[in-house]
C-alpha cells in the first residue's frame, strides 16, 4: 500500500516518458489502458499553470531518479569504488523492489524499468562484478530479478501458471522469429525456422545473434521495441539485452525445489541475509547491540534511532502479489530465522568443544551436551532422480559415533543421544581447527574474524534420523517402545540418516567442477568449486532440542503449498488476504435473520440486556414461561424471541444437557452472534475479557446448529488450547465428536484421553459398556442376548426389535386413548389417559431401576417420559453405530485416522502441530467447515495460514471453509522472531491478525475485564478504549479485602545498587540485577510466612538472565528445609503471556536505559499478569521520564516508592485472603531497602 501523496508519482502518466512502440504495444493488448490515458489528459487544459507543473514533475520523478542511480553506479569502478555510492545503489534497487512487488505499483513501474532496460544495466555494471563489496548488491539483483519476472498478470492481477508463463515465452519468440525472417535474412533464416525449444537457450540465442553485423543488430532491437534510435549501447549489450528477454527460464517451481532445507555454512554466515546483530541502535552517537540473547527479538523503543540497513531479505507488507508469493516471502524469512537460531546453537557448541589443531589433526579438548564427536561418516545409496527431476530421489548416510563412558555434570548424556527418534534433525559438521600463533591469534581478534574462519568450520550439512541402533542392531529409535531392546548393548552407536538432495547435488556439481549455463542467478552460480568432497571431513554432530527443530518440517509443509498447482481459499477471503478490495466484504459473506443461540443466554432478563438500543420482541405468553433456550430473529430495530423446548433425552441425571452458566456481555453477544455468518471474524479480547469462554460458546453453537459440519480449533500454546478445550467438556457436547490432536493433550486436567489413540480406546470400551446395555435390553425383552454379540447385530437388534416394538406402542396407545376418550368421560379421564402410556410401554423392565418412571400425572407429561426413554435406546445404538467401524477396522492407526476423518467434529490442535502434520492430513482427505484460531495474534502469519490450507479438496467444488474466526489482541506481545534483522527489516513479526486489523477488516472488541481488580486494571486499561469491569470485580468480596501485611495492592518498588553495582552482564546481552533478585525474594518469603499459598505467587522478570538468577537465588534463600517451597512459576513477561496468577512480583532489572519494557505491548502483559497483588521492582528514576510508560507510571507515582507493610496480617484464605478492607485506614510502616527487609524476614519478625 502507497500513500496518497506518493500515489501520484506512480500513475499511468509516467508512460508518456517511455519509448513510443513500447508503449504502443502495451496499448494494443490492453485497450482500456489508453483510455484511462487519454481521460487522465482531458482535464489537464482546464488547470492551473502550477498544477500543470506539478503534473510534469510527477511524470519525470522516477524517470530521473533511475537516471540518476545509473549516473551514480557508471561512477563506480574497480578502482573507484566509495562505499556510499554502493550504500545508495543498493538501497535504490531496494526501493525498485519495493515497487514491482506490490500490484498497485507495479503495474506502472514494469514498463518504466523495462524501457530503462534497468536489470541488464545494472547487472552488466562493473559494481556488479566486484567480489567483496558488491555480495549484497548482487543478491539485490537477483531479487529484482525475481519480481521483474514473477508470474502474475501485471494488470489483471491473475496468478499465471506454468503453462501461461510459457506460452508468454513462446509469443515473445515467435515474434522474434516472425521479425527476424521478415527482415534479417539470410543471416536468422535457419533462427527463423528453427523449433522454439531449441533455441531459447542462451547459447543458442548468442549463436544466432553473433551472426548479425552491428547495424542490423540494431536495427533487430528497434523492430522488437528494446531501444529506439537514440540509444546508444554496445553490441555486448544489444545481444544481452535480446538474450535477456528471450531465454529460457527456469520456473519458480523448479527453483524452489533445488534449493535445500537445511542451511549450510555459507548461508548462516551470510551477514546480509542473516546479519549477526540485527540493526545497531545509536544512542547518544554510540552504537549498541541488541538487548538480550532471548529477547533479542523484541522491538526497539522510540528514542532509539536504528541505522538504515539494506539486507536482501523480502518484506512482509500488507499486499501480496499472489498466494504463491506470499508463500515464498513467508518460506525465506522462516528459513533464516531458523538458521539464524542453528547457527546460535552451532557456535555455543563449537565454543564448548573446543575444537584443537594436534599432529593427529583436529581434536576436541571441551564438552558440549548437544554434541558428538563422529567416529566415521558415509555414504550409503543415492537414489536416481525421479522422472523429470534433476536431484536424487534419495540419499542414505551412515553416521558412527562413541558415547561417552561416564556422566558428565550430572547429565546423562549416554540416555540424551539414545533418545534420538526417527525424523529428528541432525547437524553433520566438519572442523579443522586454524594452528595460529599467538602474534596471528592477536591479529585474528583485531579483524574481528568471522566465527567458522576463527574456529575452523568448513562445512555444515543437516540431515534426518533415519533410525538408531546399537552395536549388536538392536533398533533404539523404534517408534514402538516395546519393540527396542531392553539392553542397549555397547557404547557404539550407528546413526542412519537422510541427507538433503538438492545440497548433495549441488556438493556433487561443485566437486565435479560443473555449471549449469542456464542456472536462475547465473552470477552468483556457486556450482564451481574446488573439487573437494565434503562428505568425507564430517568430525562433530550437532542435535538440538526438540522443540526448536521442527523448521524443516514447516518449510516442506510451505513447499508442498506452493507446488499446488491452486489453494482452495474462498474467494471472499483470497482478496482481503492478499491485501487488496473492500475488508468489509469479507464479513457476514451468508447471513441468517434467525439464529439458534442454544444456551447462549442464561436467561430472559439476559437477553434483553444484551441488545442494548434494540426492541426485544416476547412472544403472547407470562415472562415466567419464557426461559432458556431461545431462538432469535432480528430485524432492523427489533428481536424477536422465540423459547423452545429441549426434548426429554431420558430419566437418568446424565441424561440432562450440560447448560452455560455464563451471562455473556452485549458485546461477547455481539460476537457469538457475527460468529453464526458465514465469513471472517476478528475479536480483540485484552486481558481477562473472557476471550476463551466466548470461543467456547462459539464452537457449542456451531456444533449444534450445524451437526454436519466439522470444526477446527487452533491456538498458539497447548496451555490456550487445553483451556479451551477442558470448557469445552463442560457443555453439551458428546464426547464421541472430541478430539485432541498433539502432545500437549497430556496437560489437559480430565482423567480421560482425548488423542487419537485415547479416543481409540475409549470407543472400544463404549463398544463393550454399550453392547452390554444392548444385551441388557434384549433380556429384558425376553430376547437371547446373542443379539448384541457385535455392532452389526446390535444394530439389526434395533431395526427389527426395538424399532418394531416402538411403533407398535405408538399405534398402541393412539388407538387406546381413542377408545378411552370415546368410552369414558369424567375427572378421572386424565388419569386413566396416562396409565395408558405405562400398561403399553414395551421396555419398562430395561429401565425398573428409574422409581417411578412415569408419574402418571398426565399423557402428554408420561409420553414425553416414554419418548425421553426411547431416546436413550436408541442413543445407546446410534453410538454402537459409530462403533462399528472399530470393530471391522483391525489396527489403531485405521482407527484413529477414522476417527480424525469421520467421527471427530470438533478437533484441536496448535499451529505448529498443523505445520508439522499438514502432508499427513492433506493426504488423508481431512476436511472441515469452521475454524476458530484463539491467541492469532501470537501466531507467526505462516502458521495462521497453513491450518486454512489443511483440507484436501476436489479442485472442481467450491472452497469447503465457510467460517474462519480469529481472536487475539493485537495491543500485547507479537510473535517471537529472534533475529532483529529479519523482525525490523522484513516484519516477520507480523501476524495475520494484526495484518488484517491495519487493512481494516472490522472488528469486535470485548469491553469488560473480569481477571483483575479495577484498581489494579488501570494500569493497563488507557491502551483500550472503553475497557470497563465486569461486576464480580466490583462487588465480589475477594476484591475488595487488602492484600496481607502490604499497605496497597499494586505498588513500586525503588531499588538502589547493592555494593555500587545496578545492572549488570556477566556475559553479553544476559542481563541480572542482583539487588532486585534478593528483593523480590526476600518479598516472597516475607508472603510466605504471613501464609500466602506459594501456588498463587508468580515471580516476573524483563530478561532471560535475571530468570536465571532469581532461581538462583530462591534456590539459595528457599531451601526444602526453610518450608517456602517455590513460587508457581519464575519466567520472562514474553513466556507469561496468555497465563496469570493471583499475587506477580516483578522486576524490571535495567538501571543505565529503559531497555525493552518501552515497547507498550510488553508493557500491557506485564501490568495484566496480576489478578490481586503487583508489586513492581525497579529503578523508579529511570522509568519515570519514559515517555512510553507515562499512562502507567502516573498510577505509581501517587503512591511511595518505598515498600509499605502492615503489621499483624495473616492470609486466611482464597475467598478471604484478609480481614482487613482495601480502604481501610491503617497505619503502615516503610522498608527503607533491600537490608531493612532482607533483616525483617530473616529474624521473622515486623
Amino acid at each position: 500500500m502507497i500513500r496518497e501523496h506518493c500515489e501520484r508519482l506512480v500513475t499511468i502518466k509516467l508512460w508518456d516518458t517511455v519509448k513510443e512502440g513500447l508503449r504502443e504495444e502495451v496499448y494494443e493488448s490492453w485497450p482500456k489502458l489508453r483510455k484511462i490515458r487519454q481521460s487522465l489528459e482531458a482535464p489537464t487544459k482546464k488547470r492551473p499553470s502550477d498544477e500543470l507543473m506539478n503534473s510534469g514533475y510527477d511524470k519525470t520523478f522516477l524517470p530521473s531518479l533511475i537516471e540518476d542511480y545509473f549516473t551514480i553506479l557508471d561512477t563506480i569502478t574497480a578502482d573507484h569504488c566509495p562505499t556510499t555510492h554502493v550504500q545508495y545503489c543498493c538501497r535504490f534497487l531496494e526501493f525498485v523492489i519495493d515497487l514491482i512487488s506490490q500490484l498497485s505499483t507495479r503495474r506502472i513501474v514494469h514498463l518504466l524499468l523495462e524501457d530503462s532496460h534497468f536489470l541488464v544495466r545494472s547487472r552488466r555494471s562493473a559494481l556488479a562484478s566486484l567480489e567483496s563489496k558488491a555480495s549484497l548488491y548482487k543478491q539485490l539483483l537477483n531479487n529484482l530479478r525475481f519480481y521483474q519476472g514473477f508470474e502474475i498478470n501485471n494488470f489483471t492481477g491473475k496468478a499465471l501458471t506454468d503453462d501461461d508463463m510459457s506460452k508468454e515465452h513462446y509469443a515473445k519468440l515467435k515474434k522474434l522469429q516472425h521479425v527476424a525472417f521478415k527482415n534479417f535474412q539470410p543471416e536468422l533464416k535457419r533462427f527463423a525456422l528453427s523449433s522454439v525449444g531449441s533455441i531459447d537457450t542462451r547459447e543458442q540465442l548468442k549463436t544466432h545473434l553473433n551472426s548479425l553485423k552491428d547495424d542490423k543488430l540494431r536495427s533487430l532491437c528497434e523492430s522488437i521495441h528494446l531501444i529506439d534510435k537514440r540509444c546508444q549501447y554496445t553490441r555486448d549489450f544489444l545481444i544481452e539485452l535480446v538474450i535477456s528477454h528471450h531465454q529460457r527460464r527456469l520456473s519458480q517451481f523448479q527453483i524452489l525445489n533445488s534449493q535445500p532445507l537445511y542451511p549450510n555454512e555459507e548461508v548462516l554466515w551470510d551477514e546480509h541475509q542473516i546479519p549477526s546483530d540485527g540493526p545497531r541502535k545509536i544512542k547518544r552517537g554510540k552504537a549498541a547491540l541488541p538487548e538480550d540473547e532471548e529477547e533479542a527479538q523484541k522491538p526497539v523503543g522510540e528514542e532509539d534511532i536504528t541505522d538504515d540497513i539494506t539486507v536482501a531479505l523480502p518484506k512482509l507488507n500488507l499486499q501480496f502479489l499472489t498466494i504463491h508469493d506470499y508463500l515464498l516471502r513467508n518460506f525465506v524469512l522462516f528459513r533464516l530465522e531458523s538458521s539464524y537460531e542453528i547457527r546460535q546453537n552451532i557456535e555455543d557448541v563449537v565454543r564448548r568443544v573446543k575444537p584443537t589443531p594436534t599432529t593427529r589433526g583436529t581434536e576436541f579438548r571441551g564438552w558440549a551436551r548437544m554434541a558428538i564427536p563422529i567416529d566415521n561418516f558415509k555414504i550409503t545409496h543415492v537414489l536416481p532422480p525421479k522422472l523429470g527431476h534433476v536431484i536424487p530421489a534419495s540419499v542414505s548416510a551412515e553416521v558412527t559415533f562413541t558415547l561417552p563412558a561416564r556422566k558428565t555434570q550430572s547429565m546423562n548424556l549416554r540416555e540424551e543421544w539414545d533418545e534420538l527418534r526417527e525424523h529428528d534433525i541432525l547437524f553433520l559438521v566438519s572442523i579443522t581447527a586454524p594452528n595460529l600463533s599467538e602474534a596471528e591469534l592477536k591479529l585474528q581478534a583485531a579483524k574481528k574474524t568471522k566465527f567458522p574462519e576463527k574456529f575452523g568450520i568448513t562445512a555444515i550439512r543437516g540431515c534426518e534420523v533415519n533410525l538408531l541402533a546399537d552395536e549388536e542392531g538392536g533398533i533404539l529409535s523404534d517408534p514402538n517402545p516395546e519393540k527396542r531392546p531392553k539392553y542397549k548393548v555397547g557404547q557404539k552407536r550407528v546413526l542412519k540418516v537422510w541427507l538433503d538432495p538438492a545440497q548433495y547435488q549441488l556438493d556433487k556439481d561443485r566437486k565435479d567442477k560443473k555449471k549449469d549455463t542456464n542456472a536462475p542467478t547465473e552470477e552468483d552460480s556457486k556450482t564451481e568449486g574446488d573439487g573437494t568432497d565434503v562428505y568425507s571431513t564430517f568430525n562433530l554432530l550437532v542435535r538440538r532440542r526438540s522443540k526448536e527443530n521442527n523448521f524443516k518440517a514447516v518449510l516442506e509443509t510451505v513447499r508442498d503449498l506452493m507446488n499446488q498447482e491452486e489453494l482452495k481459499v474462498p474467494s471472499w477471503l483470497k482478496n482481503v488476504f492478499l491485501g487488496y478490495g473492500d475488508p468489509r466484504k469479507c464479513q457476514n459473506v451468508s447471513t441468517t435473520s434467525e439464529i439458534t443461540f442454544n444456551d447462549t443466554f442464561v436467561s430472559l432478563d439476559h437477553v434483553k440486556a444484551s441488545f442494548p438500543g434494540k426492541t426485544i420482541v416476547l412472544p403472547s405468553l407470562p415472562e415466567s414461561e419464557i426461559v432458556p433456550p431461545f431462538r432469535l430473529k432480528f430485524s432492523k430495530n427489533e428481536v424477536h424471541v422465540t423459547p423452545y423446548t429441549l426434548p426429554n433425552m431420558g430419566p437418568y441425571p446424565q441424561d440432562i444437557p450440560k447448560t452455560n452458566s455464563v451471562p455473556f456481555t452485549p458485546v461477547q453477544i455481539d460476537c457469538i452472534k457475527t460468529a453464526m455468518n458465514e465469513g471472517l471474524s476478528l475479536v480483540v479480547g485484552p486481558p481477562g475479557t473472557g476471550k476463551t469462554d466466548v470461543a467456547v460458546q462459539i464452537v457449542s453453537n456451531w456444533y449444534h446448529n450445524f451437526p454436519n459440519q466439522h470444526t477446527l480449533i487452533v491456538t498458539h500454546s497447548n496451555q490456550a488450547l487445553n483451556q479451551i478445550f477442558e470448557k469445552i467438556m463442560r457443555l453439551d457436547i458428546d464426547e464421541r465428536h472430541l478430539l485432541r490432536l498433539g502432545h500437549g493433550e497430556r496437560e489437559l486436567d480430565t482423567n480421560s484421553d482425548f488423542s487419537k489413540l485415547g479416543r481409540v480406546d475409549w470407543m472400544l470400551n463404549l463398544r463393550i459398556e454399550m453392547l452390554k446395555q444392548a444385551a441388557e435390553l434384549a433380556k429384558s425383552l425376553g430376547i437371547s442376548e446373542d443379539v448384541a454379540y457385535t455392532c452389526e447385530t446390535a444394530e439389526n437388534f434395533f431395526t427389527y426389535e426395538v424399532l418394531a416394538r416402538w411403533e407398535k406402542f405408538t399405534t398402541d396407545i393412539e388407538a387406546a386413548r381413542k377408545k378411552l376418550r370415546s368410552e369414558e368421560t369424567g375427572e378421572d379421564l386424565e388419569e386413566r389417559e396416562a396409565k395408558i402410556i405405562s400398561d403399553h410401554f414395551p421396555f419398562a423392565l430395561f429401565f425398573s431401576n428409574v422409581q417411578p418412571l412415569f408419574a402418571g400425572g398426565s399423557y402428554s407429561s408420561d409420553l414425553e417420559v416414554a419418548e425421553g426413554c426411547f431416546r436413550h435406546v436408541s442413543r445407546i445404538f446410534d453410538q454402537l453405530k459409530d462403533c462399528r467401524a472399530f470393530e471391522l477396522l483391525r489396527s489403531s492407526y485405521d482407527r484413529g485416522n477414522y476417527l480424525l476423518m469421520k467421527q471427530a467434529k470438533i478437533i484441536a490442535m496448535t499451529c505448529t502441530h498443523a505445520a508439522l502434520k499438514r502432508k499427513e492430513l492433506y493426504d488423508l482427505g481431512f476436511k472441515f467447515d469452521n475454524i476458530l484460531m484463539e491467541e492469532s495474534a501470537q501466531i507467526l502469519e505462516i502458521e495462521t495460514f497453513i491450518p486454512m490450507v489443511l483440507q484436501n479438496q476436489d479442485p472442481e467444488a467450491p472452497p469447503r471453509l465457510k467460517r474462519i474466526v480469529l481472536i487475539g489482541d493485537h495491543n500485547q506481545l507479537p510473535p517471537v522472531v529472534k533475529n532483529m534483522s529479519i523482525l525490523k527489516y522484513s516484519h516477520l513479526d507480523q501476524s495475520l491478525f494484526t495484518r488484517f486489523v491495519k487493512l481494516g477488516v472490522p472488528t469486535v472488541q470485548l469491553d469488560l475485564q473480569g481477571r483483575t481488580r479495577p484498581s489494579i486494571a488501570q494500569l493497563y486499561n488507557w491502551r483500550y478504549p472503553n475497557l470497563g469491569n465486569l461486576p464480580h470485580v466490583l462487588n465480589s468480596p475477594e476484591y475488595s479485602f487488602a492484600n496481607p501485611g502490604f499497605l496497597y495492592d499494586y505498588q513500586m518498588i525503588d531499588v538502589a545498587d547493592l555494593n555500587g553495582v545496578g545492572e549488570s552482564t556477566p556475559s553479553p546481552f544476559f542481563y541480572q540485577n542482583l539487588a532486585e533478585a534478593e528483593f523480590v525474594v526476600a518479598t516472597y518469603i516475607y508472603m510466605r510466612m504471613l501464609g500466602y499459598p506459594a501456588d498463587r505467587i508468580t515471580i516476573l522478570t524483563s530478561y532471560n538472565g535475571q530468570k536465571h538468577l532469581l532461581r538462583d537465588v530462591i534456590e539459595r534463600r528457599c531451601p526444602p528445609s526453610s518450608g517456602f517451597g517455590r513460587p508457581k512459576k519464575i519466567t520472562t513477561v514474553d513466556r507469561y503471556q496468555g497465563q496469570q496468577n493471583d499475587y506477580v512480583l516483578l522486576s524490571l532489572v535495567r538501571t543505565n536505559t529503559v531497555g525493552h519494557i518501552r515497547d507498550v505491548r510488553r508493557l500491557v502483559v506485564a501490568m495484566s499478569r496480576a489478578r490481586l497483588g503487583l508489586y513492581v521492582f525497579c529503578r523508579k528514576s529511570l522509568f519515570a521520564h519514559c515517555h512510553e510508560l507515562k499512562n502507567t507510571l502516573k498510577f505509581f507515582k501517587e503512591r511511595s516508592d518505598k515498600l509499605q507493610l502492615v503489621q499483624n496480617d495473616a492470609y486466611k484464605s482464597p475467598d478471604q485472603p484478609c480481614l482487613r478492607k482495601l480502604d481501610d485506614k491503617v497505619t503502615a510502616f516503610e522498608v527503607q531497602g533491600l537490608q531493612h527487609m532482607v533483616n525483617l524476614t530473616h529474624n521473622q519478625k515486623l
